[in-house]
């Protein structure tokens, strides 16, 4: 019987950074091989491959893009070719691909079709955020984006603070880009003053920046420059 292919999740970039800053050497070579991709944009799966080099014409390069359209036997559909023992990546538009991203749905197929799944080494902006706020590393939760009206943002962070302190557990989210000034303001607004919480902007590019402090001093502190800048929001609530 001939052996099924891999799908192979390969991390990509949070930001304008040499390859070495974030690829392992190992996964780089794989990466720039494989002629087969499914990706969250191709335009960025474009730009990624582009980065680290390939060993073939990016016009040769196949990418799949999956949305919420993509249904489960299109997907069955695109990783056929394993079933003949070929490779096929998967990559986010920014960090690990299926966390946070829809890429879960490749990966729980793949599994029901029985074929290898092989996590590569890189940067995920949850992790690395988390390892570098001093807040609770062994209980936390990730909640993606929170409600864009800045009523209904307030009243579910103060939900989230209530569950931190209660559980002692670090709570995670993201937001747009554009909207992280306004984030950033409804955050110091709904929290407590002895909640710690922690910023961390631009991850492994040349401008990270990454701060934690306690509420209260937060607002003593001129306004981070968070446009346009991928960003991480944590906090944990004091006792």
């Amino acid at each position: 019987m001939k052996p099924t292919g891999t799908l192979h999740l390969i991390p990509v970039s949070l930001g304008e950074s040499a390859p070495a800053n974030w690829l392992p050497q190992a996964a780089h070579e794989l990466a720039s091989q494989l002629s087969v991709y499914i990706a969250e944009n191709a335009k960025t799966a474009r730009a990624f491959l582009k980065t680290i080099g390939t060993s073939r014409p990016l016009q040769e390069i196949t990418i799949h893009t999956i949305n919420d359209k993509v249904d489960a036997q299109q997907i069955k559909t695109w990783l056929k070719p394993l079933l003949e023992g070929g490779d096929i990546g998967l990559v986010s538009e920014a960090g690990c691909p299926a966390v946070a991203d829809p890429g879960a749905k490749v990966v729980a197929q793949a599994h029901l079709m029985g074929l290898r799944v092989i996590p590569w080494v890189g940067p995920s902006s949850i992790l690395l955020s988390l390892m570098a706020s001093g807040l609770d590393g062994q209980r936390f939760a990730f909640h993606g984006y929170a409600p864009v009206d800045a009523t209904e943002r307030a009243k579910q962070l103060k939900a989230w603070e209530a569950i931190s302190q209660k559980q002692q557990q670090t709570q995670i989210l993201i937001e747009t880009p554009y909207r992280n000034s306004a984030m950033f303001d409804t955050l110091k607004q709904a929290l407590k003053g002895n909640t710690r919480l922690c910023i961390a902007s631009s991850l492994t590019a040349a401008d990270e920046w990454i701060q934690t402090h306690a509420v209260s001093h937060w607002k003593t502190l001129p306004a981070p420059d968070l446009a346009k800048k991928p960003t991480i929001f944590l906090f944990l609530a004091g006792r």
